[in-house]
């Protein structure tokens, strides 16, 4: 038994109403509308959007109950996401967008917006917000997402080119992945970032009696693996989410469409033995263990990660990971 699991036991535990929304026949009058100008906006081409859509349309058998959404996230620290406003603007016209109080919204099909080959655009300036899609069967148990509804984000998304520019940095940490379509979500590893709704401690996949916990290197953007990833971090889109990314083996076949994805959240009650939680701090674990690779996060929550070393693209190894609330104290452990 490698030396550090001998040590782990011991600590677990609109509506809208302008007149282009006439049929699609119908001609918009630009005198009724007005072009909003803004400096270096962000936007997404309607018309791939509109081609995510189609491809939704086709793909649906991945997830049949399901509906479609598209949703804005933010991607920097003081990216303001009070008051943001979406509009489908073209040479002739700007028609607005209803948006939800969760930043998501639909799109209807315009043939002028095709014709002119209009933007999606919010009231914000580049690289201050990404872009997801979000596509959810309704009637599953909290806390779980359906990998089937992820898959198809994944197709989605990267048929509409909702990605947003990022560099991938010197240590292959963040892939570009611009340029590429929805097969790329069929490899067995894709890099395409999912975004949980709160900062996440475990992710696991369950089908049936079959439960399965993701490596720590599948959440927080993989950081664990890359010393330098604070560097790079301004280079992609999960720059203020890092502590709610994950990814997902969506093309391994051994998982069905139905398998559900579990969120364990950094602020979930924990049901480990209380004797340990509550009780030891970052001095007491690192005078136990040593060092370990650590990742602090914006909200004051640290995971740390010990494991034994492995070789490249050998298994993930055994690792045991903690996670320390804002004040300094050991909240959680797994071992995987």
């Amino acid at each position: 038994m490698p030396v550090l699991l001998r040590k782990w036991p011991c600590l677990c535990a609109a509506a809208l109403q302008l007149a282009l929304m006439a049929p699609c026949h119908a001609a918009a009058d630009p005198s009724t509308v007005t072009v909003t100008a803004l400096r270096d906006p962000v936007d997404k081409s309607y018309r791939r959007m509109v081609a995510g859509m189609d491809l939704f349309e086709k793909r649906h058998a991945l997830a049949p109950a399901a509906t479609l959404r598209f949703k804005l996230l933010p991607r920097r620290r003081d990216s303001r996401m009070e008051s943001v406003e979406v509009a489908i603007v073209g040479d002739s016209f700007e028609l607005p967008v209803a948006l939800a109080a969760d930043h998501s919204f639909t799109l209807e099909r315009h043939r002028l917006a095709l014709k002119e080959d209009a933007s999606v655009r919010p009231n914000r300036k580049k690289q201050t917000m990404t872009w997801r899609v979000e596509i959810r069967t309704p009637g599953l148990p909290p806390n779980t997402r359906r990998l089937g509804d992820l898959r198809l984000e994944c197709e989605v998304g990267m048929q509409a080119g909702l990605i947003s520019n990022q560099r991938p940095g010197i240590l292959g940490w963040v892939r570009n992945l611009m340029g590429d379509g929805p097969e790329y979500c069929r490899r067995s590893d894709p890099r395409y970032l999912f975004f949980a709704e709160r900062p996440v401690f475990g992710v696991a996949l369950v089908d049936g009696a079959r439960r399965e916990i993701l490596p720590v290197e599948s959440l927080y953007a993989s950081a664990s693996r890359y010393p330098e990833w604070r560097d790079e971090l301004s280079y992609c889109d999960c720059e203020v989410l890092l502590d709610r990314t994950y990814f997902l083996p969506l093309g391994d076949p051994g998982w069905p469409d139905d398998t559900l994805v579990e969120f364990e959240y950094m602020d979930s009650p924990s049901t480990q033995d209380a004797t340990v939680f509550g009780k030891s701090s970052k001095a007491d674990i690192r005078a136990i263990l040593g060092e370990a690779v650590a990742i602090p996060f914006d909200s004051g929550y640290e995971v740390w990660v010990y494991r034994e070393p492995t070789r490249d693209k050998a298994p993930p190894p055994p690792e045991f990971v903690l996670l320390f609330a804002p004040s300094g104290i050991l909240s959680k452990t797994r071992i995987r």
